[in-house]
């Protein structure tokens, strides 16, 4: 396996920062095409609180989004060139993240003129956009077959799980074998499309004896993404936001979060399950720390990251 880090460096020769951007699409499970209420453990953003608004145009997303970036690292080149005058400092360059909603559902020709918009700016060397499986119609895999000839693309699944009862439990609203089906829908169009599966460690059913998935369930999830042929997995553990459908279960006690301990033996377990050329996004979350109810460990980010680094150096390795 190999980390996300290392993957955009060796394509681009360089680190690449992903910025978040709104495209202003909705979701089928939101318009009522599927449902209205979303995926129960979504905020109101649709998991897109870091975007600038959507009322800004794709350019001014872009600037801002870049000045957030270079504001964090502006300061890390300014040391390098102190201790370093002859210290050679790249121009930066970035990933588009549509993340919020569901960003192949909408009118395929008007995303299209908004991800060429995007891929115009100065510095965007590509695109992420997070969608769902049964939002991938012939002209939108089409679409994203002939950007792929031309940059780097990046689909990003929404699985969470393979179970189907807790998917209806959480009103994901489509079943598991539709994501296996897009996943081959994906590679057939373009073997250049990059493939990123999203699993949730936590989710809860009641059929399970704590009332969430248990670790054979999870692995298994694990290991149907690996199965389906997903170039790469991001993973996080559930966590309970004010507003979603999760807020009052969770309240009452129907489910409760993982520990921090066991969150990262599962995740151990699942690393010893990665071939060597699965591409690891994400072992942990960022949630918006305002709206967080549960867990309270996962604001601790850097200490999370730690750990993250040291279960990546560990089984990286082998």
């Amino acid at each position: 396996m190999i980390s996300v880090s290392d993957f955009y460096k060796n394509l681009f020769g360089q680190k690449v920062y992903k910025i978040s951007l709104d495209a202003g699409c909705t979701c089928p499970n939101r318009d009522g095409s599927k449902g209205l209420a979303g995926c129960s453990f979504c905020s109101a953003r649709g998991s897109g609180d870091f975007t600038p608004q959507k009322n800004l145009s794709i350019t001014e997303q872009i600037q801002i989004a870049k000045k957030l970036v270079n504001s964090k690292f502006s300061r890390k080149n300014k040391r390098l060139l102190e201790e370093n005058p002859e210290v050679e400092i790249k121009e930066g360059k970035y990933i588009a993240y549509f993340q919020n909603f569901t960003n192949t559902y909408g009118n395929p020709r008007e995303l299209k003129a908004k991800w060429e918009e995007t891929l115009s700016q100065e510095g965007i060397v590509g695109l992420a956009l997070g969608s769902r499986p049964d939002c991938l119609n012939e002209e939108m895999l089409e679409i994203l077959a002939q950007l792929a000839e031309k940059t780097f693309i990046q689909v990003e699944l929404g699985l969470q799980t393979e179970n189907d009862e807790s998917a209806l439990y959480f009103n994901r609203c489509y079943q598991t074998s539709v994501y296996d089906q897009a996943v081959k829908a994906l590679h057939k169009a373009s073997k250049k499309i990059h493939v990123v599966t999203h699993l949730i460690f936590g989710l809860p059913n009641p059929d399970f004896p704590r009332g969430i998935e248990d670790k054979a369930q999870i692995l298994k999830s694990v290991k149907r993404v690996i199965q389906a042929g997903s170039d790469g997995i991001k993973i996080t553990v559930l966590y309970i936001l004010k507003g979603s459908g999760l807020e009052n279960p969770y309240k009452q006690k129907e489910f409760p979060a993982l520990s921090q301990e066991k969150y990262f033996e599962l995740v151990e377990e699942a690393l010893k399950l990665m071939p060597s050329q699965m591409v690891i996004h994400r072992l942990t979350g960022d949630p918006p720390k305002n709206s967080l109810i549960a867990p309270e460990w996962v604001k601790d980010k850097k200490k999370n990251l730690n750990r993250v680094n040291q279960l990546l150096k560990i089984y990286s390795q082998k």
